[in-house]
């Protein structure tokens, strides 16, 4: 199910809104997490049931796991078995689904087999909640965290706001909040933020996101025929798409929590302002970079075991960040670019560059590497890199233009080509996208440049007046969700 959909915004939020409350109300606190169990089950399997009996099942071996170390807790080498399978079976579940196929398709190449895919759909948010119940059992092996009971358990991995593509949560931020009484009646002030912070999330997602997706999807559509500006046109349009689509995403689901009186974690933070791709990572999909980091990164030595090590540490945390993302050769060579810029950045002296140069260099790296992350092939993306640098001029950026054409815009064509005069009429219809495209890039930059979300709610109170602009905002979107599209980061 999709935030930006009317069964989700008319049906389903407000039915599980008054069921959680009520059932609170009555101190019903077990049931009340079991119904949003259930809906979150729902929420899941939506577009495709069999969805559900894949997370069904790996709640249920990482509970049962739980168990086992609860019950050898003073046997140090049998924890460590049971935690190593369940270690295994997570990423072996994670690798049948996501890259299996990828692997195959490998090997065929490579040794001139005909081996058969088994091209099964990939399930929504399996890297997600594969990566959250990793943590779990790390922590659970290192005595990080306690064996919970089922109902918490599952409502820490099944949570639907952030079950499909995050934030990433660890049980320590969530289940102590699914079990407090204080967070359990309604809370208008929570609620009204919650709103907000949805509200600007959708707006987003619908308004920004899906408009410059038109342009970006004809632009991929066929590189060879894009010249030096379509090619930056597409370029920077996928560069504010994704984060305008992802930060949205993240939006909505934290403003959700919110009106539950559940607080999920930022998970972007003006990332186009980095001075470094390093700090970049910092700022984008935080929570990733934090499971990483926490998991991987100081496992390996972290950058306490000198340089070569501690760049080699680098290298293998964005290896796996790439190969998270995808099955597809775009996606690794995409998180070695970023560990190889990184490592670069602390080989020389790049913090004597003016901050503002090292904001300009990060902006342009992140726009390169984008166009891998979002490419089909590597040989496609190639082409889109030969095409910026061509400076060639076909004309190919007036059809990229007139995809921005609303309903609105329709209008207005029809007027112009029927006053005047056909070559003036040309040119006053690619005036006009020009300026749309223009003005939905002002907005995109804008909103790439405040405060995270959160923050900017928190800084800005509600009043009368700005609450109007948020139901007008909401109204337009809800205009517009007849052209419902899904997010980009369900496909990871």
């Amino acid at each position: 199910m999709l935030f930006n959909s009317y069964v989700f915004l008319f049906l389903f939020l407000p039915l599980v809104l008054t069921i959680y409350f009520a059932l609170n109300k009555i101190k019903k606190y077990i049931l009340s997490k079991a119904a949003v169990i259930v809906f979150s089950f729902v929420f899941y399997g939506y577009m495709n049931p069999s969805y559900v009996l894949i997370l069904l099942t790996s709640v249920a071996v990482n509970y049962f796991s739980s168990c086992l170390l609860e019950r050898y807790a003073e046997k140090r080498r049998r924890r460590k078995v049971i935690g190593f399978i369940a270690v295994v079976f997570n990423i072996g579940l994670l690798f049948y689904f996501k890259y299996f196929d990828f692997f195959i398709e490998n090997i065929n190449a490579a040794f001139r087999q005909d081996f058969a895919l088994i091209n099964i759909a990939l399930p929504l948010g399996i890297s997600f909640f594969t990566f959250q119940q990793i943590s779990f059992i790390v922590d659970r092996i290192r005595r990080k965290a306690k064996h919970y009971g089922v109902i918490d358990y599952a409502l820490f991995v099944c949570y639907f706001p952030q079950l499909i593509a995050g934030p990433i949560v660890r049980h320590d931020q969530m289940i102590p909040q699914f079990c407090d009484v204080c967070k359990k009646s309604f809370n208008s002030e929570n609620f009204l933020k919650g709103i907000r912070i949805f509200s600007i999330g959708l707006a987003k997602k619908v308004l920004l996101a899906d408009e410059l997706a038109k342009v970006v999807n004809i632009g991929y559509s066929d590189v060879n025929l894009l010249d030096t500006p379509s090619a930056i046109v597409t370029m920077v349009f996928y560069t504010f798409q994704i984060l305008l689509d992802f930060s949205g995403y993240c939006d909505m689901a934290i403003g959700i929590g919110k009106m539950m009186n559940i607080d999920l974690p930022v998970n972007f933070d003006r990332p186009y302002l980095s001075s470094s791709v390093k700090e970049f990572w910092t700022r984008w999909h935080m929570t990733l970079n934090s499971f990483f980091t926490e998991y991987v990164y100081f496992p390996l030595g972290g950058s306490r075991c000198g340089k070569v090590k501690t760049l080699r540490n680098i290298m293998i945390v964005f290896l796996l960040s790439g190969i998270w993302h995808g099955a597809n050769w775009t996606f690794i060579l995409w998180g070695v670019f970023n560990g190889l810029f990184i490592c670069m950045e602390s080989l020389v002296p790049y913090e004597k560059l003016h901050k503002r140069i090292r904001q300009c260099i990060t902006f342009i790296f992140t726009n390169f590497a984008w166009v891998l992350f979002r490419s089909p092939s590597v040989n496609s993306a190639l082409i889109l890199y030969k095409k910026v640098f061509s400076f060639r001029w076909t004309g190919r950026i007036t059809g990229l233009l007139r995809s921005l054409s609303g309903f609105k815009n329709k209008a207005l064509e029809k007027i112009l080509e029927k006053t005047l005069e056909p070559g003036v009429a040309d040119t006053s219809v690619l005036i006009m996208f020009l300026l749309c495209a223009l003005l939905l890039l002002a907005a995109s930059v804008y909103c790439g440049m405040l405060n995270n979300t959160l923050q900017w709610v928190d800084d800005h109170r509600a009043t009368s007046a700005n609450m109007v602009i948020f139901a007008l905002i909401v109204g337009l979107c809800v205009i517009s969700l007849s052209q419902v599209t899904v997010f980009l980061y369900f496909n990871f």
